[in-house]
């Protein structure tokens, strides 16, 4: 496919696409900064304990 029609394909098809307004958008984005916060919070939580149970078990057994 020729890269200029692609360009003018993606173009007309985002004109027909129904944007968010701001209103909707706000909380919508709020939502995904709490997500991605949690999951952040999350896996250096398990990070951390993962880091600990392997500390244990190589003073358990020596290094």
């Amino acid at each position: 496919m020729n890269p200029g029609k692609y360009l003018k394909e993606v173009v007309k098809e985002g004109k027909r696409v129904r944007w968010p307004k701001r209103d909707e958008l706000w909380p919508a984005i709020a939502v995904v900064i709490i997500i991605t916060v949690f999951c952040a919070l999350f896996l250096a939580l398990e990070d951390l304990t993962a880091q600990s149970i392997i500390n244990q078990i190589k003073a358990a057994f020596g290094k």
